[in-house]
This record gives structure tokens, C-alpha cells and sequence, in this order.
């Protein structure tokens, strides 16, 4: 019940937060969204984002899933590693078969008109959509969410999952609608994993429940 708890508590606030953003692309043309948002921007915020946004490269949910192997259960290994894992090649499909004539805000540069660019910053400019640091960086929020157990976790990682997101559109890595798909792609492939792990057949295999090395208080 706590975990099922947890997730509703981030989906709900992964929501709210959300519908500045659905809103915006539904009453927007993209370009002029993006335009929009990058009026607000200051040094600090660029510093902030600019690194911030690392924590949903490919290595972080590595490293995590990682650890929790060592020194929590298979179960939770499974729980992180399957979510971004799925997730990330679902998303890279996605990118480079259906999505693949999507390019990000780098190619309309003069379309954009004089916006804020980030000063010493790679800008890729293909394969746009969906988002894939929006999509790692919910898959793997929402598994620790599952995996805490605990609400106000669930509501911090919803917001951290969100910062995540919206700083690649800060970054002018990716569009709005990017992100927003990302942050689907990666909630529902951690919610069909949480579903086989904790509440289907499998939520039984105490061999889940171990691991390698044990905590003293595990």
C-alpha cells in the first residue's frame, strides 16, 4: 500500500507540473513556445541547469542500479535497471526510426530570432523527440519513488524528475513536446515494471529480496 501510495503521489505532482507545459503546446507553435520560455533566464539559472541536467545521462541510472544490487536486493536492481534500460531503447527507436526528421532548437536558430543561447554548450540538432535525458530521468525517479516507499520521496523525485526535464528545453536541447513525451515514455515503462516486480506473480520470488552484500539494519 505505501508503495502504490508513493506512486500515485508522484504521478499526481509529475502532473501538476506538467500542465504549464501540455498548456503551452497546445495554444503555442512550438518555436514561439520555446522563444517564450527562454526569455527567463539568468546566470545562476544557466550554471544550475547546465549541470544539473547530468544527473539524467545514462551513467547516473547505471551507477544506481549498480549500487542497489550491491547493497539492497535484485529487486530493486531490477526495478531501476529495467525501467531506464526499456525505456532508453524504446526512446532511441523512437528517435531514429519514426521521430528520426524531428531536429531540436539548434536548427532554428534563425528562426528563433534573438533568444538566449548558452554560452559554451554543445547543442546537438538532431533526433529531437522524444526527449531522452526527460525520459531516463522519470523512469528512474519514479523506481526510486517505488522503491522508497515513502510519499514526500515520491513528491521530491516527481519535482527533481521535472527540473530534469525542463532544463534540456532551458538548455535549448530539446522542445517542450519533446520533454512532456519523454516524461510519458519513461512514468509508463517504470509503471509496467512496477506492476511486474511488485504486484504481479513476481512480488512473491524472495530471491528478488536478496542480494550480494546485506546492510546491518537489512
Amino acid at each position: 500500500m505505501q508503495r502504490r501510495n508513493a506512486v500515485l503521489v508522484f504521478m499526481s505532482v509529475a502532473i501538476v507540473l506538467a500542465i504549464p507545459g501540455l498548456v503551452g503546446v497546445g495554444l503555442m507553435d512550438k518555436l514561439e513556445l520555446h522563444a517564450w520560455i527562454n526569455k527567463w533566464h539568468a546566470h545562476w539559472s544557466d550554471l544550475f541547469f547546465q549541470y544539473i541536467t547530468h544527473v539524467a545521462d545514462g551513467l547516473v541510472p547505471t551507477a544506481l542500479a549498480l549500487i542497489l544490487l550491491l547493497f539492497k536486493s535484485v529487486r530493486s536492481f531490477l526495478m531501476v535497471g529495467l525501467s531506464c534500460g526499456l525505456s532508453a531503447i524504446l526512446v532511441q527507436v523512437l528517435k531514429r526510426s519514426v521521430f528520426a526528421d524531428c531536429d531540436r532548437p539548434a536548427m532554428f536558430r534563425s528562426a528563433l530570432g534573438d533568444m538566449h543561447w548558452m554560452v559554451n554548450l554543445d547543442l546537438n540538432h538532431h533526433f529531437s523527440f522524444p526527449s531522452g535525458h526527460s525520459t531516463a530521468a522519470f523512469s528512474m525517479c519514479l523506481a526510486l519513488a517505488v522503491i522508497i516507499g515513502q510519499r514526500k520521496w515520491a513528491a521530491a523525485l516527481a519535482v527533481l524528475a521535472s527540473v530534469l526535464a525542463f532544463s534540456r528545453v532551458y538548455l535549448s536541447q530539446h522542445f517542450t513536446e519533446d520533454v512532456l513525451a519523454g516524461a510519458l515514455l519513461g512514468s509508463v515503462t517504470a509503471l509496467l515494471v512496477y506492476h511486474w516486480l511488485y504486484r504481479s506473480g513476481f512480488r512473491t520470488r524472495q530471491w528478488l529480496d536478496r542480494g550480494p552484500i546485506y546492510l546491518p539494519n537489512q
